[in-house]
């Protein structure tokens, strides 16, 4: 056993070497996760049912690192299928092999581990993973990340006593295949069974809503102190209002950018976003309190079952909580309301973030705009006999070998660089359509959604300035209207149904980047596409190349090394930690000696 694991030890060596070997040329510290990903059994709802989960946990424990850190996920995959984890909102500067979608790696075939190493390079904020793959994130896999800011770059707010994370999702007791099997017979998901929070069902707050038995979440709180509250909503596709009975909500920071700080009550958050909220526990706790995320947009006589309610507990409460939850907006059927208080969230331009520099030192109102795309999205629509979503009348269809794989192996027609700026007069179709964009161009996307419900769309490798909502058709006369000073840079936003929402985008982090809808059900049924930037003149300076353990499939499956099956459980969690912290050492060392 011992040699075994010798040896072992020694095929990792070669294999992440060269994750480390510009070590003398970035002295930034590295964080190390391992991560087993496996199916347990729960019951967040009160039905036994298949999750997935992270080293055992549901959710999965948060990944901490601060600007700037070298971040290694060791990724095994004990599921019964391919497996990817994605990390939202991790730009990944000049590395997209690094992503963990589709588009840019191939999937971690069931007994495998692979080794994400990415620097998180210029970035602070909130942000998640989770698994990309086969509607698997609506099982679960999913976890927050946190990246802090380095010591010398205040925060613009007082520390807080605390760091919370809270995730918020719809759920189905049906399992993610199941889900998947509906959509691809051409059906509805229909009404979520509920909505967790931290992976747990609602506290019952109503006997006839809630049946005895569900496991809730609570989270324990001192009298007069701040916390941090770190909110992502990572359901299937259910906008939800988050509120905390009798406090207020302090926004501070939405993925990766700190904002002008505003005082709520309570406040929308879409599928796939995440916010930072100060909240003090300035009350005088004579009881306990709700936390309630509860859906938008929908009859809620119909939909009382889907909300998720959790319990804030003072150290000196006096009892638990009782009666009613605290009110939802009153707007069920008119979005209004929801797009003016998502037009409140602004930058906070005097604010550092991850440089010295001030956020609003970049003056993207005065940048002329180099190309505009405006993406239509309509209602799910049969192509070749099949349930289909589309963006300008596409369907995506994801290529057998990811897209700078294919580049870098000269490997032809695996995708096309003819993805219309427009709706297009033509029939809709499924294609491998992505978006040739113009490396440090400056792009105008204008997503209209002609759809019946509220869509986030998401774009990998970038943050975006949300300029511009409104409703009704786009037409350019809208740019005048823009926000052109302090809007908010994001990577998720948010599309109201008969509305459109505007995005200016630097584009200076060349690589495939997905653009997708983060509703899991319209993503699944083609809902996106990539942008693909390239350097014309690269010299190997502003784009890697792929990392010595790359996977290989589609044209390029035979150069895939079959690896040893034992591998994924044969290295315990501190083994690799303290494997790689004497190879850290040892490089160290030469480097002091060049």
């Amino acid at each position: 056993m011992a040699a075994s694991r010798l040896s072992l030890l020694a095929l990792v060596s070669l294999t992440h070497i060269a994750l480390l070997s510009t070590l003398c040329f970035a002295a930034d510290p590295y964080v190390f996760y391992d991560f087993k990903v496996s199916y347990i059994t729960a019951s967040p709802l009160g039905v036994p049912q298949r999750v997935i989960a992270i080293n055992g946990k549901f959710p999965g424990d948060p990944i901490n690192a601060t600007t700037n850190n070298n971040v290694v996920v060791n990724v095994h995959n004990g599921l019964d299928e391919d497996l990817l984890m994605t990390w939202s909102g991790i730009q990944m500067r000049r590395n997209s092999w690094q992503d963990g979608v589709l588009g840019t790696n191939c999937p971690i075939p069931k007994t495998w581990n692979w080794t994400y190493n990415f620097q998180v390079k210029d970035q602070i904020g909130s942000f998640f993973y989770f698994p990309s793959l086969n509607f698997q994130r609506a099982a679960g896999g999913f976890g927050s990340f946190h990246l802090n800011n380095r010591e010398i770059i205040e925060i613009p707010f007082a520390k807080p006593d605390g760091d919370i994370a809270i995730m918020i999702g719809d759920w189905y007791t049906r399992n993610h295949t199941a889900l998947k099997t509906a959509l691809d017979a051409g059906k509805d998901l229909g009404m979520p069974d509920g909505v967790l929070i931290n992976g747990k069902g609602p506290y019952q707050y109503n006997k006839t809503l809630v049946p005895d038995g569900i496991q809730y979440e609570t989270i324990n709180v001192e009298p007069g102190k701040t916390y941090r509250l770190r909110v992502h909503n990572v359901g299937v596709s259910t906008s939800l209002n988050f509120r905390i009975q009798s406090h207020n909500l302090l926004l501070a920071e939405t993925e990766g950018y700190y904002t002008i700080q505003q005082n709520y009550t309570n406040f929308d958050i879409h599928v796939g976003q995440s916010y930072s909220f100060l909240v003090t526990m300035d009350q005088n706790a004579s009881s306990d309190y709700y936390i309630v995320a509860s859906a938008r947009f929908v009859n809620e006589s119909l939909w009382q079952r889907v909300t998720g309610v959790a319990v804030l507990h003072y150290s000196n409460s006096k009892g638990p909580v009782s009666g009613p939850l605290p009110d939802a907006p009153q707007d069920a059927f008119d979005p209004q309301w929801s797009m003016n208080q998502a037009l409140t969230v602004r930058q906070n331009g005097s604010a550092s973030g991850a440089r010295p520099n001030p956020q609003g030192s970049f003056h993207y109102g005065s940048i002329n705009i180099t190309d505009t795309y405006v993406l239509k999205i309509v209602p799910p629509l049969t192509i070749d006999g099949k349930l289909r979503a589309t963006i300008n009348g596409i369907s995506f269809v994801n290529p057998q070998t990811p897209i700078r794989l294919a580049d870098q192996h000269k490997v032809k027609g695996e995708y096309k660089l003819d993805f219309p700026n427009m709706s297009l007069n033509r029939l809709p179709r499924r294609d491998m359509s992505v978006i040739n964009a113009t490396y440090k161009g400056f792009i105008e996307i204008v997503f209209q959604n002609n759809d019946t419900t509220v869509q986030t769309f998401h774009l990998d490798g970038y943050s975006f300035f949300v300029v511009g909502m409104g409703y009704g058709n786009w037409t350019v006369d809208n740019q005048g209207n823009y926000n052109k000073w302090d809007a908010i840079s994001r990577c998720t936003t948010q599309v109201y149904p008969g509305a459109w929402t505007a995005v200016l985008i630097s584009l200076d982090n060349p690589g495939a980047w997905n653009l997708r809808s983060q509703n899991l059900d319209r993503w699944y049924l083609g809902q996106e596409t990539y942008l693909r930037i390239v350097n014309p003149e690269e010299n190997g300076e502003t784009e890697f190349t792929a990392p010595d353990n790359v996977l290989y499939c589609g044209a390029l499956a035979n150069l895939q090394k079959q690896q040893k099956q034992s591998s994924a459980s044969s290295i315990s969690s501190e083994t690799f930690k303290l494997f790689f912290s004497l190879l850290m050492a040892f490089f160290t060392l030469v480097c002091t000696f060049r």
